[in-house]
């Protein structure tokens, strides 16, 4: 299944053309720009040295991305739906906690803040100076304003940048990213889309780099409105492997860590099924055969993450536009959503 030859660039995606293509710039700026900020949280992280992330959608999956990053720096964090923690709450005694919301004003974030009251050492990461969040709560604002395109792209990359001004106050070296962002990749997506091209539907999945499989699943669903789906490595060996064969597409993460194995076993294991492959790779080991490679400097972490971000964002929207003739136009959904 191709695009047509000539179709005219939907509305939806030409939106997210525009956000992706200042993704990079807003990105550095916004950490640049927050280094008093991520000093403050830091130090409150620091001290109480456990972290909560709660957001919905991306920002979850961001939180679910940088979740490894802060554990690495011997900080107990922990990533939960901002719904979760409405139903189901964590005690916040203890922690600094970091709201997320690109929009500062889903409903979620509204009703939690409603009902938390004056709790300490929560702090918040938007997009949106003038949002509820922004208002409520102490913390970093990314550049550029609000996203106005549907599926996540810019805001992810934009918040990841503040969640490294962060790391970066917590001692972590930020060179390798910031590098990234200043002399982004590319990669040639034609054959991973190529390979794509029969699947009904695509499963995502990574080791240390999970969050960032996330949000591939849930932008691929967003825009192509197809049921894809993302599941952490051991968790997909655990029985889901059952599904896979030449009807589901499989798109793994690996990067230069010590999960890189890991990533390589399942990779062969996907290859025998007969399911069509895409390995995003950091890890700098040779191609599995049998799967579609998308091939980055050897990079983990931070690095690897804005390294594969941006081209996986762009195999999204080239699968949705090769599947849905309005891709990018919500149908059943809103940017900002305003009910529970």
């Amino acid at each position: 299944m191709t695009m047509t030859v000539g179709k005219t660039r939907p509305a939806g995606l030409a939106a997210i053309d525009r956000e992706m293509a200042r993704q990079h710039a807003d990105a550095l700026a916004s950490f640049r720009q927050n280094t008093a900020e991520a000093q403050t949280i830091a130090a409150s992280i620091r001290q109480t040295g456990r972290l909560l992330l709660l957001g919905m959608g991306g920002s979850h999956a961001v939180g679910r991305a940088v979740e490894p990053l802060y554990r690495a720096l011997g900080v107990d964090a922990l990533a939960t739906p901002l719904s979760e923690q409405l139903g189901q709450p964590l005690p916040l005694d203890g922690r600094s906690v970091i709201v997320t919301s690109q929009s500062g004003e889903s409903a979620e974030v509204v009703r939690w803040f409603l009902q938390a009251g004056g709790v300490s050492d929560v702090f918040g990461l938007t997009l949106e100076g003038g949002s509820f969040l922004a208002r409520t709560a102490p913390g970093l604002v990314g550049a550029g304003g609000t996203e106005l395109a549907f599926a996540a792209t810019r805001s992810l990359t934009v918040t990841l940048a503040l969640h490294l001004a962060i790391l970066a106050a917590l001692g972590e070296d930020s060179v390798a990213a910031i590098a990234e962002l200043e002399a982004p990749q590319d990669c040639d997506i034609a054959a991973a889309l190529a390979t794509l091209a029969e699947v009904e539907t695509i499963v995502t999945s990574g080791r240390r780099l999970q969050g960032v499989a996330e949000a591939l699943a849930l932008g691929l669903t967003e825009l192509s409105r197809r049921p894809c789906f993302s599941l952490e490595g051991g968790q997909l060996r655990h029985g889901p492997m059952e599904m896979l064969g030449p009807g589901i597409g499989v798109v793994l993460f690996r990067g230069n860590d010590p999960t890189s194995e890991l990533v390589t076993a399942m990779a062969l294991s996907v290859v025998e099924t007969g399911a069509p492959l895409v390995v995003f790779d950091a890890s700098g080991q040779s191609p599995v055969a049998g799967a579609v490679t998308l091939a980055f400097r050897p990079a983990s972490g931070m690095a690897a993450i804005f390294a594969m971000l941006p081209v996986a964002q762009r195999l999204m929207i080239a699968f949705a536009d090769s599947r849905v003739d309005n891709a990018g136009t919500p149908v059943r959904t809103t940017k900002i959503t305003r009910s529970e």
